[in-house]
């Protein structure tokens, strides 16, 4: 493995360790691919209309996703300014990459499925089909991260603890990373909707719309940067939390109007289901945490065996409280778990 004894040295180490994990996740479908036909090979044909259209819309397609990640940067910059310029950016790095893992889990994982049925439905101009695979995918998104995001507000100092609290993190640390953890949890699900919504306009090969709003909410978001920066580092993250409360807002209004409805009234009913499920969850994981806490100390596998129990408790009761509530994502799931049973 490279080694560095600089700190430049060691940033180049990481970004060309980045650049090869890229490279070899775009190579390993090739051999796959090449097995489909034997006859892989690359073209690209300036003058095909279809390549030419591929062209013109990747173009706010980029920029959109692009402003997502630019907006976590630039709060991290006010954070710099208005608060901490040492303590306040790297808290909230260290909570954004917490929070990100539920989010690569689970939204990308559903978006990123069901883009392909979307660009189908759309390409054959089945509207009907293409609202009830975007509202199904909304609520399956509310489904896994509604419970994510309550646990991660409830269980944030244990997660922090037991993820950071060695080397050079320190102990009153945990407080600051913790707090922004949870702001950051509050704007957890609407992300993942926002992802999700973003994959329709594309869909329907109207990628101008999203990345019009992500510029609103970037404008937006640094209103709010400045209005919460008092209040402490977790401000910032209340921030996004906010930008993307409001953004994924306007994107279903702005969707609901391109399709003409979008099965609004049943996806409400199945988030406040999801959100009564979770809070449930939430209290019952904490109350694991707190008695295994109590018992085990604080140890390194005391607090893995308290956060992994909680974390398991919680979710078998989320799983329990959405099958008395009715919400028909879970029978999903566990149909998912009777063909892996079966396979």
């Amino acid at each position: 493995m490279p080694q560095a004894e600089t700190e430049n040295g060691k940033l180049y180490v990481y970004a060309a360790s980045i650049l090869v994990g890229t490279v070899i996740q775009v190579l390993l479908p090739v051999p796959w691919l090449r097995g489909r036909d034997g006859r892989l090979r690359l073209l690209i044909d300036w003058r095909d209309p279809a390549v030419r259209r591929v062209f013109v819309l990747m173009g706010p397609v980029t920029l959109g996703l692009g402003l997502i990640n630019f907006n976590q940067v630039l709060g991290s910059l006010f954070a710099a300014r208005l608060i901490d310029k040492d303590l306040a950016p790297a808290a909230i790095d260290a909570a954004f990459r917490v929070y990100m893992l539920p989010q690569g889990m689970f939204s990308v994982a559903v978006a990123t499925v069901l883009f392909p049925a979307l660009a189908r439905l759309a390409a054959r101009a089945d509207i009907d089909g293409f609202r009830a695979t975007t509202a199904m995918g909304v609520r399956q998104i509310s489904f896994l991260l509604l419970p994510a995001s309550a646990v991660s507000a409830v269980l944030a100092e244990p997660i922090v603890r037991l993820l950071y609290e060695r080397g050079e993190f320190k102990p009153d640390q945990t407080p600051v990373v913790a707090a922004a953890l949870a702001a950051f949890s509050l704007g957890l699900v609407f992300n993942g909707m926002m992802l999700m919504l973003n994959r329709g306009f594309f869909s329907l090969q109207e990628p101008w719309v999203p990345t019009l709003v992500a510029l609103g909410n970037l404008g937006f978001s640094v209103v709010l940067y400045a209005l919460l920066a008092p209040v402490g580092v977790w401000g910032i993250p209340l921030a996004i939390s906010i930008a993307n409360i409001a953004g994924a807002g306007a994107l279903l209004v702005l969707l609901r109007r391109r399709l003409g409805r979008l099965e609004l009234g049943e996806t409400a009913g199945a988030v406040a289901r999801h959100l009564v499920a979770s809070v449930f969850a939430a209290l019952v994981a904490y109350v694991v945490w707190w008695g295994l806490d109590r018992s085990l100390g604080r140890g390194f596998f005391g607090q893995l065996v308290s956060l992994g129990g909680a974390l398991l408790v919680g979710g078998a009761a989320y799983i329990g409280a959405c099958r008395m509530l009715g919400a028909r994502e879970v029978g999903a799931l566990l149909s998912l778990r009777a063909r892996l049973r079966r396979g």
